[in-house]
């Protein structure tokens, strides 16, 4: 066994001739060990909230997206994009062109976001499980049918089956404004209302609506162009590999983003919230680490006979130093340890149980219960920082304390 960390074991677990030594380095071991329980549970609280997001973006959001880099749209007939149409790894694609429009029913005027789909789109995505209303209908023969989110049903005041059609405006692409006539401006198409969904994402329920896409063609003056299309991966495929390999085949005239990067504001705003608490917390762990200097600098004082024992036995300064570093490294190490685990536990007891509830009335929230999910690489993350810290915490009595104390033993 390595000499100075048997002795430093020893220092740390056995009777001090003062109890103080005891008390400060006990309240030392309990302050890291309640800041890591802190760390543990609040960073798997940020990750289950991240978890419980990205699957409610999931339900409407495709695997991987193509959009053009310049410009609205693009050709999906070129070869470089029928390449990718034709890779085994894609499941389903999607044509998609979607655009703000002015949709009106009954005297009611409201911005929306119009979606035209192709009939994959149903392939792709389950739209049948977030349907509240009606079906999930975009062409019934030729009667072109739009499924509306939540949000944009509820300021329309309309319901699946309501007999008179919406009114749907575009101003024409290919058209300049007449001052005179603004109305004439703008392209009209109807559509009957097919059905109500709803993701708990304002972002869609709020100003989506789910269209034909030979409509919103009809609606822009297009033909064949898209603004986006949707892939869906066969079950085996590694999305990061096919992302980059699609990349590679159409350049860098095109974006290609997976669920995440498609909506990178949102996750990133998380991820920043997660990170500042981390750093608020560890802050706080820095505050309850300095009672190692103190219960460090007291040992070296009572063990001034240990040392000039071991001075008489051969032990050099580096010998005496690396005693008393492992000493304080203990510390952080032990609490770590126990904060991790208690920590651990109480997220588990969480996932099963659900203690902690979001709020008195179930289901006002997306989840009943606080979400908790645990990540390897945040435990490891909390354990070296905890550790470092107390490292460096250890190292200015060791260092300098020690010059003071150890140098009248010569």
């Amino acid at each position: 066994m390595n000499l100075p960390f048997y002795i430093a074991r020893r220092y740390l677990f056995a009777k001090k001739s003062h109890n103080a030594i005891n008390i400060i380095s006990m309240i030392s071991v309990c302050g890291v060990t309640v800041v890591t329980i802190a760390l543990v549970c609040v960073l798997s609280v940020f990750n289950g909230f991240d978890a419980l997001v990205a699957s409610m973006f999931g339900h409407f959001d495709p695997e991987l997206k193509i959009t053009p880099v310049a410009g609205k749209v693009f050709d999906p007939d070129t070869l470089p994009v029928k390449q990718v149409r034709n890779m085994p790894e894609i499941a389903v694609c999607t044509e998609v062109m979607q655009e703000n429009v002015i949709v009106r029913y009954a005297g009611r005027q409201v911005i929306a976001v119009a979606k035209g789909v192709s009939p994959a789109f149903g392939e792709m995505v389950k739209v049948d499980t977030l349907m509240i209303d009606g079906t999930f209908v975009l062409q019934d023969g030729d009667t072109p049918h739009a499924v509306l989110g939540i949000g944009l049903a509820s300021s329309l005041g309309v319901n699946a089956g309501f007999v008179a059609p919406l009114e749907i405006y575009a101003p024409k692409r290919d058209a300049q404004v007449n001052l005179t006539n603004p109305a004439a401006s703008f392209q009209l198409e109807y559509a009957f209302i097919g059905g109500v969904f709803s993701v708990n994402q304002p972002a869609y329920d709020e100003n989506h609506m789910l269209l034909p896409i030979a409509l919103v063609r009809d609606l822009l003056h297009y033909e064949t162009e898209v603004s986006a299309l949707e892939l869906k991966l066969t079950a085996p495929a590694d999305l990061k590999a096919v992302q980059k390999q699609i990349r590679t085949l159409l350049g860098d005239g095109f974006r290609v983003q997976d669920r995440y990067e498609q909506q990178e504001a949102s996750y990133k705003m998380m991820q920043i919230e997660k990170w500042m608490t981390f750093l608020i917390l560890a802050f706080v762990l820095t505050i309850a680490l300095f009672n190692v200097v103190s219960s460090l600098s007291m040992l070296m004082i009572e063990k001034q006979d240990d040392v000039q024992m071991l001075r008489s036995m051969g032990a050099d300064d580096r010998l005496i130093r690396r005693i008393f570093l492992f000493e304080g490294s203990m510390i952080p190490a032990l609490g770590a340890l126990t904060g991790m685990v208690i920590g651990v536990l109480l997220c588990l007891i969480q996932q099963h149980y659900g203690l902690l509830k979001l709020g008195n009335t179930i289901g006002v929230f997306m989840s009943d219960n606080y979400p908790v999910q645990i990540k390897i690489t945040d435990l490891a993350v909390i354990f070296a920082t905890v550790f470092s810290i107390g490292i460096l915490a250890s190292w200015y009595p060791v260092r300098y304390l020690g010059k003071k104390w150890l140098k009248k033993q010569l």
